[in-house]
Parts: structure tokens; sequence; C-alpha cells
């Protein structure tokens, strides 16, 4: 019977959660092979006990239990199936013995970030799969005389034959002594097919809390023809909205000013355009038109906070014919124009471009924009970019000038963001 601890048996080890049993014959059955946990965690045990190769005992007035893996007779003849039984017994014991959140990695627009509160020696620990553009994606960690991190995609049937091309930045925070910081020098444009193509070895002793980060810079798909990669986040969303033949005519209607109506007077130009294009795309037009306003009896909008570069991208957009380089010059002003105007697709469109490319060149401008147009996820997106990555460090003298002006309950919620983050790291 065991007491509180395993017990010391001739020609049995206790390695790590596993004992292996050594048979008379000096060969290493399956059977032999055993996963020590604790009769709490065995509660929630993932595999089905009653299985005929399951065997479970439990000692009594003992924490231990005894989970046997391997199949009766199955003899283990080379050392690589001795490896892949322990090493998945271990894995097993690990994720029971350890919460889900310990691999869970938190994600935002090209961003990701894993938390661990302890990583002891000698240990294997693979995050939960977390997706990023068009992939699914783990970390890895393996602690032993060098921590080795790794980065790789979750390739299957599906896209094995368009495995990203990344580029990304990995860096590394520990919370023993005084919080080191390691950057990996970074990589460019690099295929990722598996788990042996991004390693970054890490000589220097670490312990403690660990946060491992990574922004994804960029990533692209090859060409099936030969030509350049492309980006993945190169392309727009705006023309998918109706089909691209009828869009197409709109346009024409809005360029060659056919059958004009009505005159739209920008701080800076005038645009001809279509009441009924407008009325039909916005109910604030739809009802200037629909009631004795100046704007119907002068068959004139005034739109004096839009430069005619931004009104013109505003038109293209409702027509259907804006360029992905217009509407990315112009997304503030659009997002602007339809929380006014009341056109949600686009302020749909503007918010879900805005959440993919947060930077520390932009992100104090989007994060007031989405508190003054009542954006959440977005708000949420640059307070995390902010606080739980750190970036607030890396633009502080912009951060102080955006407190002079910002709403006060804005900076209220940024410095709870901040407690809620700091205070148990």
């Amino acid at each position: 019977m065991w007491s509180h601890d395993p017990p010391i048996v001739q020609n049995r080890f206790l390695l790590g959660h596993i004992r292996l049993d050594l048979s008379g014959d000096n060969r290493l059955y399956a059977s032999e092979i055993h996963v020590l946990v604790s009769t709490q965690v065995l509660r929630n045990w993932p595999f089905n006990c009653n299985h005929p190769w399951m065997r479970k005992d439990i000692f009594q007035d003992s924490p231990f239990a005894m989970v046997n893996l391997g199949k009766p007779g199955e003899i283990l003849e080379g050392i690589f199936d001795c490896i892949h039984e322990i090493t998945t017994a271990l894995y097993i014991a690990s994720r029971m013995s350890t919460s889900d959140s310990a691999y869970r990695v938190e994600t935002a627009p090209r961003l990701a970030q894993w938390k661990i509160d302890n990583l002891a020696s000698c240990t294997y620990r693979k995050s939960d799969p977390f997706k990023i553009g068009n992939w699914n994606w783990h970390l890895s960690v393996e602690k032993n005389r060098l921590l080795y991190v790794k980065l790789y995609p979750v390739i299957s049937n599906l896209n094995k034959d368009q495995p990203p091309i990344a580029s990304f930045v990995v860096r590394l925070r520990c919370s023993s002594g005084d919080c080191r910081s390691l950057v990996h020098p970074g990589v460019v444009d690099k295929r990722l097919k598996n788990s042996e193509d991004f390693v970054w070895a890490i000589e220097t002793p670490l312990a403690g809390k660990f946060l491992i980060n990574v922004d994804f810079i960029n990533l692209k798909t090859a060409d099936p023809n030969g030509g350049e990669p492309s980006s993945i986040w190169s392309g727009s969303a705006v023309q998918t909205r109706s089909s691209i033949t009828t869009l197409s005519y709109l346009g024409r209607m809005l360029t060659e000013k056919i059958h004009t109506d009505i005159t739209i007077n920008a701080s800076d130009g005038s645009i001809a355009a279509h009441r009924a294009v407008l009325a039909t795309r916005s109910p604030v037009f739809h009802r200037m038109f629909s009631h004795n306003l100046k704007e119907k009896e002068l068959s004139t909008i005034d739109i004096s906070d839009m430069s005619i570069e931004a009104c013109q991208a505003l038109l293209n957009y409702i027509y259907g014919n804006i360029q992905h380089e217009e509407f990315l010059a112009h997304r503030i002003a659009l997002l602007r124009a339809a929380d006014k105007y009341d056109i949600a697709d686009l302020k749909e469109v503007c918010h879900d471009s805005l959440l993919e490319d947060i930077d520390t060149k932009n992100v104090l401008e989007r994060l007031q924009n989405a508190s003054l147009y009542q954006l959440p996820m977005l708000k949420s997106s640059c307070m995390r970019y902010l606080v739980n990555f750190g970036k607030i460090f890396d633009i502080r003298d912009d951060f102080n000038a955006f407190l002079q002006y910002a709403d006060r309950e804005l900076i209220a919620e940024i410095f709870q963001e901040v407690l809620n983050v700091w205070k148990g790291f």
C-alpha cells in the first residue's frame, strides 16, 4: 500500500510521472509502462478506463493512482517505441496535472501571447492550437540544458500545398530576477512546414513565469504559377459585397456622371452623384430627400468635414468601385462618414480593416476612434496591444501626450486594464 509517497520497488524506476517495470528478460513490455497521477485528476482522465488495455489501480489511503497505457503482451522492440510510449504518457500526465489555461494562447490581430506560470527542468510543453491568418499554429517550449522555443503551423491535407511563408518576431519575458526580456533577431519570408523549421535555442538560464509574444509581421502563400508569393493580408473584402459586374455599371454611372441629379460639396471641391443610389445606401440621405429639407430643394449636400479625396472614396464605396489602396488611405474618414450617415456595412468593413494592422504608429489614434464610434472589439484589441503585449513602453512619449487630450473615461479604462494585467505578474 502507498501512503503519501510512491513506494521504492526493486527493478522499478520512477521517471517523472512514469513508472517503468522491467521484466525478467530485460525487455520492456508496453503493459509495464504506467502513468502516476493523483486520484483527484484521475476523475477527469480523458480516456475510457473500462477499455481492456486501460488498467487502473487505485491504492487505499493514497493520493496516487497508476494507469496502465500499454496493451497486454505487446513488446516494445526498439528504443523509438519506448520513447514514443514514454513521451505520450508524460504528455498526458502533464496535461492532466495542469489547468487548461496553461496551454491557451491569447491572440490579437497579428499577435499571439502564451503565458507559462511555471516550467520545470527537463520539461516539454506544447500550446493549444491558435488561429492567426489562414492557419492554426502551435507554440512549444522544451527546457533542458537549453530552452528551446518553437513556432509552427498545423499542416493538414487541406493546406499542405500552401504552407505559410512567415515573417515574425518572437519575444520572451521572464519574471525571475530583473524580469529579463529576450528578443529573437526575427524571421523574414521563411516557409514553415513542420516543428523544426523555426527553433529558437536560448542559452541564458531562465526561471519563473514566462511570457512568449509573437508579432506576425506578414504571412504569405506561394503563387501556384510560380510568381511572387502574395500576402494574405493584402487583399480587400470590399468588393465581395455584391456582384462585380453590377458594381462596375454603378461605378460607370458615377465616373461618367450618367443622369446625375445631386451635387455633394466637400471642403475643397464638388462631386456629382445620384439621389436614388445615396438614399438606398444611407437612411440619413433617404430622410434628406424624403422631406422638404434644403438638400432636396437645392439638390446639394454639404459635407464640409471631408476632403474631396475622402468624399470621392466614400462615393466609390457606395457605388462599389473603390480600390484597396484608396480604401486604406481614407479608412478613418470613411469610418467617420459611415457613423454619421448610418452606412452599417461600411462601418463594419472599416472596423475589420482597422483590426488587421494595429501597430505602435496608429494604436492610439485607433483607440480614440474606437471609443468615439463605439467599437468595443477594436478598443479591446488596442488595449491588449498596449498593455498585455507591453507596447505601451515602446511609445511612452506618445502615450503621455495622448493622456493630455484623451477622454477621461477612456484613460480610466486603460489604467484599469494595466492593473488587471500586471497585478499577477
